[in-house]
């Protein structure tokens, strides 16, 4: 058995108002949702000596690294750090805090992120890539990658932009059911259909929102997750993966390196795609969930699109997944969202959301130009 299987916790959740928030700033919103953590774990803010933030996008010195969040939230900790992995980073620093903690350099670690994509107006306003490296090609926005990894998968597969519908319209039925969703009102494959195109093959219904909003999770060991007020949930298992090479490679589109990350995380927790009840897959555009059914190992290659009619992806369904709405209906927030969603499931508090016996969940990240991906399996306690 892996050393670290079931050797952390998730203790305390939070998050902002999501949304349009004019006057907000990331500081703001990330203090907001490290409060409102902090009270749903139970904890002092004095107890709290693990500080993980999320860089600025535009900048690593950002509104969120850990000197001005530490300030802001009024500690000192003794383990600390700021990452930017894009889309990846919430599951790559949630295992941060699993090793500081397991390691003995924190007891209480908070992982902090907050954002105002849609009212600060700087995060997409900028070329997908590196220097001339994409935008020379013409993806001057993230939608051009996932566009291609749609039209290749439609290509090769028979994949159709129905069955991408098909996700959209389950993430929003699944949104329609949480009060704190920014997009509720219920879709169809025929509105999914009419929406407007970004980039061909994607409509602007596979794409996902841009929001303002903050999110924090607190983890800590398992023995001390005993003593506080939520039931246990353990991070049973994770992985992380990472490919340096992009237009150079042929395959780039299909992102193969996810499902390392995905199998790295089924092997410390000693699962597989059988045992999971219920997934958040990191959705900032349909083509994208297209891929973990497959790097999952739920369907066969090319056969994600099939797998996904039928209901089999909403509640009730075999695989029911991103329950509280995703990045494409709840609120864009880079993944962090999922994991607390993953939280409220395994505590069966979600109302009806609820996945109905739900012991296991896989929720995955990725980020940057398609390059850096992880996974993480929660389970009850």
């Amino acid at each position: 058995m892996h050393p670290l299987r079931d050797k952390a916790a998730i203790v305390g959740v939070g998050a902002s108002p999501q949304g349009r928030l004019p006057g907000s700033t990331p500081l703001t919103l990330a203090v907001e949702a490290f409060k409102r953590a902090l009270d749903d774990a139970g904890l002092r803010k004095d107890q709290i000596d693990g500080l993980m933030t999320m860089a600025g996008t535009t900048s690593p010195e950002g509104p969120l690294n850990y000197l001005r969040v530490g300030e802001a939230l009024g500690i000192d900790p003794r383990f600390t750090g700021t990452f930017n992995m894009g889309g990846g980073t919430a599951g790559a620093l949630l295992q941060q805090a699993v090793l500081a903690v397991n390691a003995g350099m924190a007891n209480y670690v908070a992982c902090v992120f907050g954002d105002t994509a849609a009212t600060g107006g700087y995060r997409f306003d900028r070329a997908a890539g590196w220097g001339d490296s994409w935008g020379i090609w013409g993806f001057q926005a993230a939608a051009g990658n996932s566009a291609i990894t749609a039209s290749r998968h439609m290509a090769l597969y028979g994949t159709t932009s129905r069955q991408l519908g098909e996700i959209a319209v389950a993430c929003r039925y699944h949104a329609s059911l949480n009060p704190n969703a920014v997009m509720r009102t219920p879709i169809t494959v025929d509105d999914h259909q009419a929406s407007r195109w970004i980039v061909e093959p994607l409509h602007l219904l596979d794409c996902c929102l841009i929001s303002d909003g903050g999110v924090c999770v607190i983890v800590t060991t398992r023995e001390r997750a005993r003593d506080l007020k939520q039931p246990l949930v353990l991070i049973s298992g994770f992985g992380q993966a990472y490919t340096t090479r992009n237009l150079d490679n042929p395959d780039w589109w299909y992102v193969p390196h996810q499902k390392l990350a995905v199998n790295d995380a089924y092997a410390m927790a000693g699962v597989g795609p059988r045992d999971i009840d219920v997934a958040q897959l990191y959705d900032n555009f349909t083509s994208s969930v297209l891929l973990w059914f497959e790097h999952g190992g739920f369907c066969k290659v090319g056969e994600s699109g099939p797998f996904v009619e039928g209901g089999r992806i909403r509640l009730g369904g075999e695989l029911p997944i991103n329950t509280a709405g995703g990045n494409l209906s709840e609120s864009y927030m880079e993944g962090w969202l999922h994991i607390v969603e993953g939280v409220r499931q395994m505590r069966g508090e979600c109302g009806p959301r609820q996945v109905s016996g739900a012991e296991v969940c896989l929720v995955t990240g990725r980020g940057r130009e398609l390059n850096t991906a992880n996974a993480n399996i929660l389970r009850k306690g």
